[in-house]
């Protein structure tokens, strides 16, 4: 398989991510494609990565995994908080959290 193929599916994984953030309300949908978007970068910058034959990439896509582990904590904690407080996770009631 070409990694030309893989740059394709991880366009077709951005769009579909792009597409779910912009049109869902639900702030757990709006997190998991967001989760989808990431994902579909570190596969084209893996995919680059062994079109040039250099590890940079793979670096790069391991240290963006990380940074969407902390994402996935520090989000989970804002919907779980804005859950308690308005028992809903609609995105639009997030702007209600303010003081």
């Amino acid at each position: 398989m070409s990694p030309v193929n893989y740059l394709y599916l991880a366009a077709l994984l951005f769009t579909i991510g792009a597409t779910g953030v912009l049109l869902r309300r639900n702030a757990i949908v709006v997190f998991m494609c967001i989760e989808l978007m990431l994902n579909a970068c570190n596969l084209a910058l893996v995919a680059f990565s062994r079109m040039h034959g250099n590890l940079d990439g793979q670096i790069i896509a391991f240290f963006t995994m990380v940074v969407a582990a902390a994402e996935v904590v520090v989000g989970l904690a804002i919907i779980v908080s804005l859950f308690r407080s308005r028992h809903s996770a609609s995105v639009d009631d997030a702007s209600l959290m303010k003081l």
